[in-house]
């Protein structure tokens, strides 16, 4: 944590090889979009990555599939995915950090970003995958929140009397003096 004109901000260092998911789905770029949706289909998931030369060179998405070929009511088994697949390939290096990944997610409007290394895809990070990191990281904020406020106090006003104290401490989320404490004990 860092405080930083009274704003205190979270920092993390989290790699996208980190919360990337390995072996994402590629094809050739000379297969047909059928072809795609099957494989998209069988590994449950929105995108191919398409590959020339086992090289990164596109990608196509379920709304390629929906707005280029079903919407346009032509036949998957005769389009070719290089016809449809949105190019230039945006990616990402596996080092770079999820703040990274974000802000090249929000600049280039994509929800996907395939992880290369040494020219080669090794994985893929979507939006889903930094909003799970995010909520992960929420919660153990939350937590350290928590741990912090179980800190003693010992002087000041008793919650339950309201008489002052040098001796308080916290009992149910409550900060009480000995004479509640001692009550609290008999209920």
């Amino acid at each position: 944590m860092m405080n930083n004109n009274d704003t205190i901000h979270f920092e993390t260092r989290v790699p996208v090889r980190e919360v990337m998911r390995s072996h994402p789905t590629t094809i050739d770029v000379g297969e047909t979009v059928a072809r795609a949706a099957q494989a998209m289909c069988r590994d449950e998931v929105g995108s191919c990555i398409v590959l020339q030369n086992n090289l990164p060179i596109g990608i196509v998405t379920e709304e390629d599939i929906n707005c280029k070929v079903v919407a346009k009511d032509l036949k998957p088994s005769s389009i070719h995915v290089s016809e449809i697949m949105s190019t230039p390939l945006i990616t990402i290096g596996a080092d770079k950090l999820v703040g990274d990944a974000s802000t090249m997610m929000v600049k280039h409007r994509v929800r996907r970003l395939p992880v290369v290394e040494n020219q080669l895809v090794i994985g893929i990070v979507t939006v889903r995958d930094i909003l799970t990191v995010a909520a992960e990281l929420n919660e153990l904020l939350a937590d350290l929140i928590e741990i912090n406020r179980e800190e003693e106090y010992t002087m000041g006003v008793c919650d339950r009397c309201g008489n002052m104290s040098d001796d308080l401490s916290r009992v149910d989320n409550l900060m009480l003096c000995p004479v509640c404490r001692e009550e609290e004990q008999l209920l």
